[in-house]
């Protein structure tokens, strides 16, 4: 009989509820044994619907973790405590999976991968969107070299008018801030792992406030309080690695385009080209022709995947699971996730001295 590990949430809110609790509870192979929330009634709210018979509620993290018989933690609370409380976590002998983005700065982000490779623990971070089927076929045309050297690609995370308006996403104290560190981190996550380069040398970047500040704004999620939007509403940046190659990367919450993509990428390499903008699209040149080719993904065939169907946050529970089971690295590595969060930070810092920063 295949082992059953024993898993704790720590922050039991709209990201545990909509992805974690619901693709974990499908493993036969876990068992959700504690929750934790600082609002009680969320704990015990989700405890009652995903939890194994005889699941713990806590509002203390560090109560929760002194539980020895908890291997597998997951942090879904707001960026500014995913450090601390995955690094507890981590030296508490825990495996983490912490929510995106690894942490709300790169010195955060730094002390989790430290702590993980102190402890020996596995420590992931939640970029669930490498798992859609697109997403997985486009890696094996990476691998495979039929794109060759990828030396320019786009990073898409553009909504027109989709500002989330619950949660502390608009607090920038809670966050680190808005579009960028939210939808863009993903984007910029399945760029650099498509591209497998992970190396930057120089970021310049912008962020606007232009926008946020109207009352009464048409918005997806109904309008935002002003007084409330703390954080940027559109942020690009332009990131050059060591070896040359440029990235594009393009944010928001709320910009006046029609252009809309999110956790999408286009990329350019010698041997041909590849976009995400409508559906997966192969472009490049045989027999002296250009050629465009749309790709069926109704049927599986790609490396650790098959079919289509399976929701990309089942596969991406599987998966962690089955890295820890086996003791393989995880599908996003800290490492990875680490760099994501240095050049985020560096697109921040470059909008608010415009100038270019080094890395």
């Amino acid at each position: 009989m295949s082992k059953v590990y024993k898993l704790a949430i720590i922050g039991c809110g709209g990201i545990a509820n909509g992805k974690h609790l619901p693709s974990l509870s499908k493993l036969n192979n876990v068992d959700i044994v504690a929750f934790c929330d600082i609002v009680e009634e969320r704990a015990t709210e989700a405890a009652s619907k995903y939890g194994a018979e005889g699941a713990r509620v806590y509002t203390d993290y560090t109560e929760l973790l002194k539980d020895s018989s908890i291997e597998i933690v997951h942090v879904c609370t707001p960026n500014d405590s995913h450090a601390d409380i995955s690094i507890a976590a981590l030296e508490a002998g825990k495996h983490v999976m912490s929510e995106k983005p690894m942490a709300k700065t790169a010195h955060d982000a730094k002390r989790m991968l430290e702590a993980a490779e102190r402890t020996g623990k596995k420590l992931t971070v939640g970029y669930n969107n490498r798992f859609r089927s697109d997403s997985l076929h486009l890696k094996a045309v990476c691998e495979s070299g039929e794109l060759g050297d990828i030396y320019f690609a786009k990073a898409h995370a553009i909504r027109r008018r989709a500002v989330p308006t619950w949660g502390v996403f608009l607090d920038e104290e809670k966050q680190g801030g808005g579009p960028l560190i939210d939808i863009g981190t993903h984007a910029l996550d399945l760029t650099l792992w498509m591209m497998d380069n992970y190396k930057p040398k120089v970021v310049l970047g912008t962020a606007y406030h232009k926008l946020s500040q109207r009352e009464n704004a048409a918005n997806a999620w109904g309008p935002w309080d002003p007084a409330k939007f703390t954080v940027e509403d559109s942020a690009f940046g332009m990131i050059v690695m060591e070896d040359g190659a440029t990235i594009s990367l393009e944010s928001s919450w709320a910009l006046n385009t029609l252009e809309v993509d999110e956790a999408k990428c286009t990329l350019s390499g010698t041997e041909g080209g590849a976009d995400m903008k409508n559906g997966l699209r192969i472009n490049g040149e045989k027999h002296s022709r250009l050629f465009t080719t749309d790709v069926d993904l109704s049927a599986g065939g790609v490396a650790f995947y098959e079919g289509s169907s399976e929701n990309p946050a089942d596969l991406e529970m599987k998966l962690w699971i089955k890295a820890i089971d086996e003791d393989t690295e995880p599908v996003v590595t800290p490492q990875q996730a680490f760099v994501v969060s240095q050049i985020l930070e560096a697109i921040y810092e470059s909008a608010k001295t415009g100038k270019a920063v080094y890395l």
